[in-house]
């Protein structure tokens, strides 16, 4: 589930996104402050929270990040608006330091690689990388599925030419980051970079 605020370009508008949405036809039911995005199957895409400011203190532009005490006010608002659906976040940081354990070449591509990248408590996740300087060993940057990358890219899993990847193995120009260089190549980090710990997108 994904969080994003724009007040300057947007307007007091909390978007939610809850999954990932490939179809060109959607429809719109508002009721109030908020309104319900959905495919015309009746699936929920997305909420938008009108007036925001009004019940929720947001930091930050983009993706924004919201403590459990929000989720309860903003599923309040579902019910005030008259919706039965709830939301229920996984909160937990979308940017986290990984391992790369393993590193294979794809079998169908010159320049693709597929990892085996440790991001929690031996948790791992399956990611294909494009980028010419990954290696196992390395501490990197990785961005789970339900990031929002700074320009506006949403990272859910997929397929890279018949390998499932659950991830971005993130450069430092992807990350915003400043002074990155221009040349391709993911960001290493330094060896005491410890697994799992968030990382500050655009510090």
């Amino acid at each position: 589930m994904i969080f994003a605020y724009n007040k300057q370009n947007v307007g007091d508008t909390l978007m939610v996104i809850v999954k990932n949405d490939e179809n060109e036809e959607n429809s719109m039911e508002r009721k109030g402050d908020v309104a319900r995005i959905q495919t015309l199957d009746g699936t929920t895409v997305a909420w938008n929270f009108f007036n925001a400011s009004n019940y929720l203190t947001i930091q930050g532009n983009g993706q924004v990040e919201l403590l459990e005490k929000d989720i309860e006010t903003l599923n309040e608002q579902l019910k005030l608006a008259g919706f039965e659906e709830r939301l229920v976040a996984d909160l937990s940081p979308k940017f986290v330091v990984g391992y790369v354990k393993t590193c294979i070449p794809h079998p169908d591509s010159d320049h693709l690689h597929i990892t085996e990248t440790e991001i929690d408590g031996g948790k791992t996740l399956q990611i294909v990388c494009g980028a010419p300087n990954i290696e196992a060993g390395q501490k990197v940057v990785v961005a789970k599925p339900g990031a929002m990358m700074p320009d506006g890219q949403i990272i859910w899993p997929g397929n890279l030419r018949g390998v499932d990847s659950f991830g971005m193995i993130c450069s430092a120009k992807e990350l915003h980051l400043p002074n990155a260089p221009e040349k391709r190549g993911i960001l290493v980090l330094a060896e005491d970079a410890k697994i799992g710990e968030k990382f500050e997108v655009g510090k």
